[in-house]
Formats: structure tokens, sequence, C-alpha cells
């Protein structure tokens, strides 16, 4: 990637309203930035629980993070972003970062009496380190909200150190579905989890794009083994289980499963992961003779996933909780940021404006913004935002996208 931002798993950079410029890539969730030959993936259709197209939202009503402009706040009001800034996977942690930072500029230039900082805390996606970088931020008192943490794994490891600060924790990209199930009362989704995204996506690859035989690659991490049980789920009678196979985060050769791929000889391979290893298994399993489409979900629906994987990454379907992002914020995005905007981004982007919503309305201590939330019901750019008792959206769909 190009440039990841150069922060220490426990460093904290502060962002007062300007942005500095992030260089790696993005645009999972528009039409991206040129891979190999000129590729991008692109979006191609909303999809229900059944697989089946269904009218994308209007964005026209959503919240503006500028308001009216009254706003006032104490000086060195903040809120945090934790996530993967660094690493094989910084690139979307950056995405996310970088939607944070657009609605921020946006509040802080219109509302001169409240200028909310950002924090940011590296976490380089792994539940380890974030388990030293999560008690930082509930440490800084001046934090009342954050936006984070952004993998599974590391959402997994600190979800009850954030409930129990009764810090509110508001995801645009931890999708596995247990992550409700654990009685925290800080942590809100703000996109479609994993139990909604596998069975929609598998019912897409059957009654919709027609596949008759697929077989499913997991790795081994929170997110990818929690999507992939939800994918075998969706696929039903579809998914032949002896060609499906499990690597593990950080393997490069994958010689072993694109044997067994070959030999089986499916119509498509669903691989549920990062696109860190996803792009070196897309280009083993051409290489090795494998004729199957090559699909996966958010994880790998990165202009990184197409960087990486080159030529072979062309007619990838790539599923994703998020939807495209609309022009005028990818012009504001490119704008600040110097690059497109990418998977997450608009996520990033609403769940700040809901947190700079509550700020503005006067709610600027950890509870009364965490009851802010937890009442909040409101239009964004990606979708309505409204949660159920557990921190589950009360309505999510799905986004197929293709690398063309």
């Amino acid at each position: 990637m190009r440039g990841a931002l150069a922060i220490g798993a426990a460093a904290a950079l502060v962002l007062t309203g300007c942005s500095d410029k992030s260089t790696d890539s993005g645009s999972g969730g528009t039409s991206g930035a040129g891979g190999a030959g000129g590729l991008k993936i692109q979006p191609v259709m909303q999809i229900d629980a059944n697989g089946k197209q269904v009218p994308k939202s209007d964005s026209s009503a959503a919240a503006d993070p500028a308001g009216d402009g009254k706003a006032t706040c104490p000086a060195g009001t903040s809120i945090a972003m934790a996530g993967a800034l660094t690493g094989p996977d910084a690139a979307l942690g950056i995405n996310i970062v970088d939607g944070v930072k657009l609605a921020l500029d946006k509040h802080n230039k219109a509302n001169p009496g409240c200028k909310i900082e950002l924090k940011q805390f590296d976490t380089e996606g792994d539940p380890q380190k974030a388990t030293q970088v999560i008690p930082q931020i509930v440490n800084d008192k001046s934090v009342i909200g954050l936006v984070g943490p952004a993998f599974s794994g590391e959402t997994k490891a600190t979800g009850k150190i954030l409930s129990d600060a009764g810090l509110v924790s508001t995801t645009s990209s931890a999708t596995n579905e247990t992550l409700t199930q654990n009685g925290w009362t800080s942590f809100f989704r703000g996109l479609a989890n994993d139990g909604v995204q596998g069975p929609s996506v598998g019912k897409y690859l059957v009654n919709t794009a027609g596949y008759k035989k697929v077989c499913v690659i997991q790795d081994n991490t929170d997110y990818g083994t929690g999507l992939a049980k939800s994918i075998v789920e969706g696929l039903g009678s579809a998914n032949d289980a002896s060609c499906n196979a499990s690597i593990k985060k950080g393997d490069k050769d994958f010689s072993a499963t694109v044997t067994k791929i070959a030999s089986a000889a499916p119509d498509a391979v669903f691989y549920s992961g990062y696109y860190s290893e996803g792009a070196p298994l897309a280009q083993q399993l051409k290489s090795g003779g494998v004729k199957a489409v090559f699909v996966s979900a958010d994880g790998t629906n990165d202009p990184q996933f197409v960087a990486q994987a080159g030529s072979s990454s062309k007619g990838a379907v790539l599923s994703c909780p998020c939807g495209p992002a609309p022009d005028k914020f990818a012009t504001d995005y490119q704008a600040l940021n110097g690059q497109e905007p990418g998977v997450y981004s608009v996520e990033g982007y609403d769940l700040t404006t809901i947190l700079a919503k509550g700020i503005d309305g006067g709610k600027l201590t950890r509870p009364d913004l965490l009851e802010y939330v937890r009442s909040y019901d409101g239009n964004g750019l990606a979708r309505q935002y409204k949660w159920n008792p557990t921190g589950e959206l009360s309505n999510a769909l799905i986004w197929i996208y293709e690398v063309k």
C-alpha cells in the first residue's frame, strides 16, 4: 500500500478539524482506484436476505455533521478512532479514519465554538495489541466517544473493557455475528453483521448468480471463521464440504489448497478473510488452473486486493454490508484525504456524524453521549441508523461488487 499512516501502536495523534494526508489507496465502496489494467471494484446491486436485488437507499436526507453552526463545547472535547492504521490490513483502517476526518472537518469548520478533536490509535488489527491500546483510550478522560474497534477479533478482545468504562463504541466494520451477544452495553454496530451477510451472499450466489458448486476457504480469524459458517449455511447444498479448506492469517503459500480446489472443479470459490491473504490466494488459484469465480466479502473488498492480485482479480465478486459512496461525499473525501473513499469510509463518516450531533446537543459526558446513541434514530449516507438493545441495526442490507 502507498505509505500507511506512520503511528506506533501506543501512539495517538490529535486532529482539530484539519487533516494530514493518508496516502494508502481506498475505495472498496466506490468505483475505486485503478488496479492492474485499469481494473476497479464497482458496485453491482444491493441484495436482501434472499439474495435478490433491492433498490438502494436515498442519501438525500442524511444528517449533516456541520449542523446549524451554533454548537459550543469545551476545548479538548475529543472522540477516538481505533483500528489498523499500519500493518498488512491497514488500508481498511485508514479508509475508516479518513471518513471520520471528513465528518470532523465539516463539523469544525461550521462550528467555531466547538472544535471536536480526533485521537487516532493504531491497533494494527491485532487483538493482543488492542488490549494494550484500548485501555489508553479509556483512561483518556477527554475522549467521550469511539469509532472502533475496526476488526472483529480486536473488538471481541476489548468489548468488555469499553462496556465497563461506559464509553460508547461505534464500529463501522467489525461484523462477527457474536459480538452483540456478550452482554456489552456500549457497543453499536454500524452495518449488517455476518449472520446477515453470509446467508444473503450465499443465496445470491445460488439463486441469482446460478452457481451449482461452491468451495469455501476460511482464514483462522474471528471474522473469517464466523463469516464462513454463515456462508456455508446460505449456500446450502451448493456448498461441497469436501472441497472446503482453512488457511492461517499470514500464510502466503496456498499450493495444497489450490490442488484441493482444482481437483473439485467448482463454479465458484468463496474466500472468507482479508485481502492480504486473499490477493495471493486469487493469484495462485488462477495460476493453478482453477477456472472458478473468486468470491469474497468486505475483508477483501479494497483496492489493495486488486493492486496485489493484479489481473487475477478480474471478475472477482466481492460483497459488503457497506454501500457505495455518494458522488458529493466522494469528491469531498478525495479533496481532503488525497484518495478516493474505500470500504467502510461512509460508515466512519456516518458514525462520527452521530457522535458530533450528540456533542452539539450538549451530550458532553460519556454517560450522556452513550444514552444519545442508544436512542438515536436518523438517516445517514449509507442507511438509517437505529439500534436494538444489543447494538444491532434494526435494518441492514448487503451490497454486491465486481472487479472489472
